[in-house]
């Protein structure tokens, strides 16, 4: 069964890169639509099917950034449960230590109740024997410095129990703030979701073919753009070590649908499938887009090699990973499976390198 996935992510990767342009290449234009006019619809001014296309894909571009921030604030939430659960663990270890000191702090204390209660200092300026004199001095001298230490110890012990018990409060605090952003963001998820799914159920089967049609053409005519422009002018590098690996992974998840906050392994959303890819080569990256913009090292287009992420849109909120010949492989949007697209097909803000 995997080598038949295996074997059918390559034939369709083999295909897309057939279609897809390359430097000296030129993209298969998709065919043109039949007319984009009116949508079908009762009452109100009506609209053409390319300001729906627009309408749906704005949408759907807020529901990527609301998917973003809940991606981010569940990120958040996890570390916050294993500070936590950490801090919890430092308390109880702190809280064994105190009582232990205070025992030895105890028998100290019992000791010089059975030497009739006089210090030992007392005891010693009493004897009559020189030797034992010399000899209780240092005696002395290193209980002395044992009990500094010990009530030393137990002032830091109680200092770092007071702290772990603050840390954890605040802890806390941010866990809860991160639950209302992921409540908030979930909600905006949905809303943008069920709007664009609206305006899709008005269509007819036909303005929906025809709204494909816009799409492919859409994303051809920014491709084309892209490659006249000369960004991959003289771009021929291989992927590194890791990103070969990142690359088999990613490209082997074809065919798989998108569904947004989905890490795998039967769903992927954008970010959910190149931070798979890159952790299945072995090198942690953040979860979302925005954050992998934001943390990895920053490349030149021109310096661009296969495994590389391209982060889009103007807010971060998309990212695919290069696989080379003007491609990526990406997790596009609800409705649409992990594919091969064109990497100038979005407006792109720039390219990061998690092996750098």
């Amino acid at each position: 069964m995997n080598r038949r996935r295996c074997a059918t992510a390559a034939i369709t990767l083999v295909c897309a890169l057939t279609v897809l342009a390359s430097p000296g290449q030129a993209f298969a234009a998709p065919e043109p639509p039949p007319s984009a006019g009116a949508v079908t619809g009762a009452g109100g001014p009506k609209k053409s099917l390319e300001q729906v296309r627009l309408e749906i894909d704005a949408l759907y571009r807020k529901a990527g950034a609301a998917t973003d921030a809940y991606n981010l604030a569940e990120e958040q939430a996890d570390k916050q449960s294993a500070e936590i659960v950490r801090l919890a663990q430092e308390t109880v270890e702190g809280q064994a230590r105190i009582d232990r000191l205070k025992d030895q702090a105890g028998a100290a204390a019992r000791a010089q109740y059975r030497g009739g209660g006089l210090p030992p200092e007392a005891q010693l300026v009493l004897t009559d024997d020189p030797q034992l004199f010399l000899d209780g001095a240092g005696r002395i001298q290193q209980g002395q410095k044992a009990t500094k230490d010990l009530l030393g110890e137990l002032a830091r012990t109680q200092a770092d129990l007071a702290a772990y018990t603050k840390d954890a409060s605040a802890q806390w605090r941010k866990l809860e703030a991160n639950r209302v952003k992921q409540a908030a963001a979930k909600k905006e998820i949905n809303t943008q979701l069920a709007a664009a799914k609206k305006l899709e159920d008005k269509l007819e089967k036909e303005e929906l073919a025809r709204l494909l049609q816009l799409e492919q053409q859409a994303e051809y005519k920014a491709q084309t753009a892209w490659l006249s422009s000369g960004a991959l002018k003289d771009i021929s590098r291989s992927a590194g070590p890791q990103g070969k690996k990142a690359l088999q992974f990613a490209t082997a998840q074809i065919g798989k649908p998108y569904v947004w906050g989905a890490e795998g392994p039967g769903s992927y959303d954008c970010s959910g499938l190149t931070s798979k890819a890159w952790s299945a080569a072995g090198k942690g990256i953040p979860r979302t887009s925005q954050e992998q913009w934001r943390l990895l090292p920053r490349i030149e287009i021109k310096d661009m090699r296969p495994g590389d992420l391209i982060i889009y849109h103007a807010d971060a909120s998309h990212v695919g990973m290069y696989i080379g010949d003007g491609a990526i492989v990406h997790a596009p949007r609800p409705g649409r499976n992990v594919t091969i697209a064109g990497a100038g097909s979005m407006a792109i803000l720039g390219v990061v390198r998690p092996d750098k």
